[in-house]
C-alpha cells in the first residue's frame, strides 16, 4: 500500500530554516511527480512545491519562490523541502503526495509535519 511519513517539523523563529523529508512507500517513487502541500487553520490546502519524477522540472507556489527548495533522492524514495527565511505565514502543518504525469495525487495522504513559526 501507498505510504507518505513526512518528518522535520518543528518549532522556529522568523527567518530561520527548517527541512522537511518525506519518505514514500507502496509505489515506483522515480517515476512520479513529487508534490509538497500546506495547511493552516482556517485555510484550504495549499500546493508548495512539486518537482518532476526525474527532477528536472519544479514549480513553487509565489508565496515561498526564492526562499524554499524542493528536491528529491530516488535511490532514497525520498523527497525534500528545504525552507528558508520562514515567515509566520509559513505556520501549517506540510504533506507531501505523488501523480504519475497527467495524473491525479494519491488519495491517502501522511500524518503531515507540524511547522509552527513564531517569536
Amino acid at each position: 500500500q501507498v505510504q507518505l511519513v513526512e518528518s522535520g517539523g518543528g518549532l522556529v523563529q522568523p527567518g530561520g530554516s527548517l527541512r522537511l523529508s518525506c519518505v514514500a512507500s507502496g509505489f515506483t517513487f522515480s517515476r512520479y511527480a513529487m508534490k509538497w502541500y500546506r495547511q493552516a487553520p482556517g485555510k484550504e490546502r495549499e500546493l508548495v512545491a512539486r518537482i518532476s519524477s526525474g527532477g528536472v522540472s519544479i514549480n513553487y507556489a509565489d508565496s515561498v519562490k526564492g526562499r524554499f527548495t524542493i528536491s528529491r533522492d530516488n535511490a532514497k524514495n525520498t523527497v525534500y523541502l528545504q525552507m528558508n527565511t520562514l515567515k509566520p505565514e509559513d505556520t501549517a502543518v506540510y504533506y507531501c503526495n505523488a501523480a504519475r504525469y497527467g495524473g491525479q495525487d494519491f488519495g491517502s495522504w501522511g500524518q503531515g509535519t507540524q511547522v509552527t513559526v513564531s517569536s
